[in-house]
């Protein structure tokens, strides 16, 4: 079924083409169609397009039609073009004439925008409470590991002393600010296109402000046009700020594997969350950690991708953004996957310590010995002299302490402030707030 169609079937290899794998991933956003219509449907009956009867009516079959997603006893039927379509199908399948008046006011345009929004506030929230969950695991992590020291490097060479405190203390804090892009992308997300229809409003007097308030939107897409403009900016937003928390997961499972390799040594997990070699029998692989680094690294793709996309398109509805749900829908499943398996292996992972006790680090402490001696009145660049001549002669024989005492550093890491920022961002989402106006929409 097709809402479109008049006298004239469709070619069916064109159907086939232009639907492509919509009924697929519109799965996914059956419940927030329902939760579109039921907001819709209330709006219509106070603009007189519904009687207050026909309204608690579709509203009644409409929630049925919800538990039955829920339950999983939901599908698009075949021949059905997509989400918007079967759910105005069963209304009008069950309710008769009274079904076709749901659409009012409305297009596919509109609906598809509404159902990506709330489609989105679900996912980012669930995204954002993984985050958290992992966050937590860091910081305690840092606080637990904090006067472990291990080598910190730059261009991969020996340079500095660093501690494990100071390394999950790090991935903390690069989530704190993955979160506030997040959040960013929620309230980007967080303004209502219901009532734009094609992109040009309606002669209809919809209350797009009441749809915005039942289904808990903090504002209004106010240009109709724009709400339209909006399909493909808003995935593109959203998977920057998911790029950005991919590349943090990205960055630290690939230190991951090197801490794990026999060559650094710093880290071991349990034989059962690696994996082995069919041929060398030693082997303790980290394909869990390997995989993290790929999935986070093609998350970066994803916004160039729809970038290209949608660059240049002429105004009004365009069919390309139709397979942007192809590269979009997938990358939420994506995120929480490597954050619930980054937090699986962390809470099994065993840290070595005495790590500094190996020769090979001993110039580590290079800076530091220089820094004893400007403290003792030695010009820096003298003392930096004197250090670098004892190495290149063999003659250097470091105190391998460490006395960093700045905000950030490793005696004074800060895991109360970085603690303090996450929450605040994490606070500013208003998910109760939200969830509160779809709970009061489904009673």
């Amino acid at each position: 079924m097709k809402l479109w169609e008049k006298d004239v079937q469709a070619n069916k290899l064109v159907e086939q083409f232009t639907i492509g794998r919509d009924p697929e991933f519109d799965i996914l956003l059956a419940k927030a169609d329902v939760l579109g219509n039921l907001a819709h449907t209330n709006m219509l009956q106070t603009i007189g397009l519904l009687t207050e009867s026909e309204y608690l009516t579709l509203s009644a079959e409409l929630k049925k039609i919800y538990k039955e997603i829920e339950s999983g006893n939901f599908s698009i039927d075949p021949g059905v073009e997509d989400v918007h379509s079967q759910v105005e199908f069963l209304l009008t399948m069950r309710l008769g004439e009274m079904g076709k008046k749901v659409h009012s006011g409305r297009s596919r345009n509109d609906q598809i925008l509404l159902d990506l929004k709330l489609f989105i506030r679900t996912q980012i929230e669930l995204v954002a409470f993984e985050m958290q969950d992992l966050f937590n695991q860091l910081i305690t992590l840092s606080e637990t590991h904090k006067q472990v020291l291990i080598p910190g490097y730059t261009h991969l060479q020996v340079a500095m002393p660093s501690s494990f405190g100071l390394w999950f203390g790090c991935y903390a804090e690069s989530l704190s600010d993955d979160l506030l892009l997040l959040q960013t992308a929620f309230r980007f997300s967080n303004q209502n296109p219901l009532g734009s229809a094609a992109g040009y409003g309606s002669s209809f007097p919809l209350n797009r402000t009441l749809t915005a308030s039942l289904l808990g939107f903090e504002d209004l897409n106010y240009n109709v046009m724009y709400a339209q403009m909006g399909r493909g900016k808003v995935e593109k937003t959203v998977c920057f700020a998911l790029a950005s928390v991919g590349a943090t997961l990205a960055k630290m499972a690939n230190e991951m594997c090197l801490f794990m390799s026999q060559n650094f040594n710093f880290v071991s997990f349990p034989e059962e969350l690696t994996t082995g070699s069919s041929i060398m029998p030693h082997k303790k692989n980290p394909d869990v950690f390997e995989l993290i680094r790929a999935k986070g690294n093609r998350l970066q793709a994803f916004a160039t991708e729809i970038a290209f996309i949608t660059t240049n398109l002429p105004f009004g509805y365009n069919r390309d953004l139709q397979i942007i749900k192809e590269i979009f829908i997938p990358a939420f499943e994506d995120i929480k996957s490597c954050l619930v398996m980054m937090q699986l292996m962390l809470s099994n992972i065993t840290i070595k310590e005495d790590i500094l006790n190996d020769k090979k680090y001993d110039y580590l402490f290079s800076v530091e010995e220089v820094n004893k001696a400007v403290l003792n009145g030695v010009p820096f660049r003298d003392a930096y002299k004197e250090i670098g001549m004892a190495i290149k002669n063999g003659n250097f024989n470091p105190q391998k302490q460490v006395s960093h005492t700045h905000e950030g550093s490793i005696g004074n890491l800060c895991n109360d402030k970085i603690d303090r920022k996450f929450k605040t961002y994490f606070s500013q989402f208003g998910f109760d707030a939200v969830n509160m106006k779809l709970e009061q929409l489904l009673k």
